[in-house]
């Protein structure tokens, strides 16, 4: 046998995709364990009165920040003597048991300190886990949110891509800047094509949390998740935050009648250097407490933009998917993440999106690209509008609802021209520079910004200016609109801007359809009980799914 001879087989996967992934071995002392490290607290808690005086091993005078406000306000104290007596196990199987039902699941979860959280966990594995989540969801029906930007922040390309996102089903989009002064921009862009697309789309702005709550009070936006917090006090703080002043600020979205979300994932603490030898799973239930304890609807997590971490070492993409379920087990509206791209592996990508999609979550997606990932200035997700075609089949494969719908290449290029030609007439009404014909003709065309100009930025970026200093709001962007001929646009605006003074939708897991109904975990709640029960696709929506334009059909054979 020849030394030094190489195994061609093991010359053909050294050069497989995967091997560009980063790998790394367990690492206690920074914080890279998924689950159940060494060093994560052992379970505990003591009460005096009504309030918790030790928990997880600790006295309350040396609790953290982090730990005094999940004390005070996370956890019912009243159920916890009892919940905490019940073995890690047996709580774990109650998650499972479909004889179970989910408030008693919620009763039990919800009086669990972290650690207790994070041992029931280590318990479950990841189809246990996918049990677990297809009854702990808050919602009956699953949902779908995706990013919509471009490199560019071509407003009429934003719009185009805004309406056919709406159009294929996602009933969130959410949209980012390359320049921060394109944001007011950005937000009337999506505001513009969402309801172009589906009456009723939620969008947002994701930039700094001042901004956001402005265009969202002016009605350009109807939504918000990027506030993020975080599972270790210094951290935390290193923002100039503390739980306190999160709350406040979502108080302040709430009684504007905007819905919002926190933010938070597994491997944010280990990113920043600050993850004190606690396993990932653990910190992330500590953010998920501290939404649960803010009074916040819901939560955007799933790793989000720290994916690389936990994807890089042992059991980290189970942590992903247990920390979505311990949102669910907390009674809150979960976004679940799969939004950023961390594999070269077409195979990962698509595993890390299976144990959300098919046990179904309020939003499988907190960013399905609705662009060419070139153009996602959210550093790209983990599936893109090139991947579209690939998602719709799997949806039919095992009949599982994705919340997105097969469309024709006819319907996508006329709802991307009338959201361009919408976009055209608000720009000319409100005196911004003007849209031209050509680049109304090169968006409904597109793929990305390869396929269209470039506009004149200093322009644009004073008129930007301009909006927010004039006060435009929704109501004068659906004056505008009507004026031009846009009528249905119009109303649709008109109708978002009454959900502020309803404020339904300021309940968990809400989103709004097209005739304007609010559907919520409060009327649409989640009563799946095992088999025959829960959610069930329509048999319309099955046809829906079913009728993917490249399928052969047996009428035309």
């Amino acid at each position: 046998m020849a030394t030094g001879k190489r195994s061609k087989r093991f010359e053909v996967l050294e050069n497989r995709p995967v091997h560009k992934d980063g790998f790394i071995g367990e690492w206690i002392d920074v914080g890279l364990y998924a689950m159940g490290s060494p060093k994560d607290p052992k379970p505990s808690v003591r009460i005096e009165g009504d309030k918790i005086v030790e928990m997880d091993g600790k006295r309350r005078e040396d609790f953290s920040m982090i730990e005094q406000f999940v004390a005070d306000y996370a956890i019912n104290v009243k159920n916890a003597p009892e919940a905490m007596a019940k073995g890690d196990l047996e709580i774990a199987r109650m998650l499972v048991d479909v004889n179970v039902g989910r408030p008693e699941c919620i009763r039990v979860m919800t009086a669990l300190t972290p650690a207790k959280v994070s041992r029931v966990m280590e318990n479950l594995n990841i189809v246990e886990i996918m049990m677990a989540m297809q009854k702990m969801r808050a919602r009956q029906m699953p949902g779908n949110q995706c990013h919509v930007t471009n490199v560019k922040d071509h407003p009429v390309l934003l719009a185009a891509d805004g309406a056919e996102a709406a159009l294929r089903g996602f009933i969130e989009m959410e949209t980012t800047v390359a320049v921060a002064r394109y944001g007011p921009f950005n937000a009337l862009a999506l505001l513009v094509g969402g309801q172009t697309g589906r009456r009723g789309t939620l969008s947002q702005d994701a930039l700094e949390e001042a901004f956001e709550l402005e265009v969202g009070m002016r009605g350009l936006t109807s939504y918000a998740e990027t506030v993020s917090v975080y599972g270790t006090e210094s951290v935390f703080i290193d923002g100039d935050d503390t739980p306190w002043s999160k709350s406040f600020l979502a108080s302040a979205y709430a009684s504007r009648g905007l819905k919002m979300r926190f933010t938070s994932g597994t491997g944010s603490e280990v990113q920043m250097g600050a993850a004190e030898g606690k396993s990932m799973l653990y910190l992330e239930i500590l953010c998920i407490m501290i939404t649960k304890g803010a009074g916040v609807q819901g939560l955007q997590n799933g790793s989000i933009s720290c994916i690389g971490v936990p994807g890089a070492v042992p059991s980290g993409l189970r942590a992903v998917a247990a920390e979505n379920l311990v949102t669910m087990c907390l009674d809150l509206e979960v976004a679940s993440g799969n939004d950023q791209t961390f594999s070269h592996s077409d195979q990962r990508r698509t595993a890390r999106t299976i144990p959300q999609l098919f046990p179904g979550t309020d939003l499988i997606f907190s960013g399905y690209a609705a662009e060419p990932n070139y153009d996602n200035m959210f550093a790209g997700s983990n599936w893109d509008i090139d991947d579209m075609d690939d998602f719709l089949s799997i949806q039919r494969d095992f009949k599982v609802d994705g919340g997105l719908r097969p469309v024709s290449e006819e319907n996508v290029i006329a709802i991307r021209n009338k959201a361009a030609r919408a976009l055209q007439a608000v720009f000319d009404e409100l005196g911004f520079p003007p849209i031209t014909d050509e680049e109304v003709d090169l968006a409904t065309y597109a793929h990305g910004t390869k396929d269209i100009g470039d506009r004149n930025i200093p322009e644009d970026l004073k008129a930007a200016e301009r909006l927010m200093k004039e006060g435009v709001t929704g109501v004068d962007v659906a004056k505008a609109l009507a004026k031009r001929g846009f009528r249905d646009v119009a109303e649709s605006i008109i109708l978002m801007m009454r959900q502020r003074v309803a404020g339904d939708y300021l309940q968990t897991s809400a989103w709004i359809d097209t005739d304007g109904t609010v559907y919520s975990a409060v009327n649409d709640p989640n009563t799946y009980s095992g088999p025959g029960t829960g959610y069930k696709m329509s048999d319309a929506r099955w046809e829906e799914v079913k009728a993917i334009p490249w399928a052969v059909r047996a009428e035309d054979v």
